[in-house]
């Protein structure tokens, strides 16, 4: 299957940033979980300087690479693909069953986390440590996201 080349090279451009953004977001996630990170932690934002610029971060880092993933470069290739135009849980779900992506439902909870990372923190530390904490354990599935619609993109030979 060829493509147009605009739409062959914006992939190849998101293909390289969401790269870049999952590497970025590894790098930054095991320097922010060197040690858990607990309540305790999370009080001392306020006075550690580096801390807390290692956890927003962390936040800004997945918060982009999921939306990277999701809103901009799984609807170019999956029209790429000649899809027809679906909401973004409709394309999460072709991912899904395509391979690249392993529970939709790990999406939707992924996007839940962003929000209270980026709005709730402030006023409540529990939300905050229970957030970032699971947002940890959903790195894995972003980083795989990543590789696998750059893995297609390779095996399409569109890279």
């Amino acid at each position: 299957m060829t493509i147009d080349s605009l739409k062959k090279e914006r992939l190849q451009f998101l293909c390289r940033v969401v790269e870049k953004e999952g590497i970025y977001l590894t790098r930054t996630t095991k320097r922010l979980f060197e040690e858990p990170f607990s309540i305790e932690r999370a009080k001392t934002l306020d006075v550690d300087d580096a801390l807390s610029e290692r956890l927003e971060a962390f936040v800004s880092r997945f918060s982009r690479l999921q939306d990277t993933l999701g809103d901009k470069l799984l609807p170019n290739l999956l029209d790429a693909l000649n899809e027809k135009k679906r909401t973004q849980i409709d394309n999460l779900d072709m991912a899904e069953r395509l391979g690249w992506l392993s529970n939709v439902d790990d999406w939707q909870v992924m996007r839940q986390l962003r929000n209270q990372m980026v709005h709730e923190y402030i006023e409540d530390l529990n939300v905050l440590v229970s957030a970032i904490n699971t947002a940890y354990h959903f790195v894995p599935i972003l980083i795989a996201m990543e590789k696998n619609l750059r893995g297609e993109m390779q095996y399409r030979e569109w890279d």
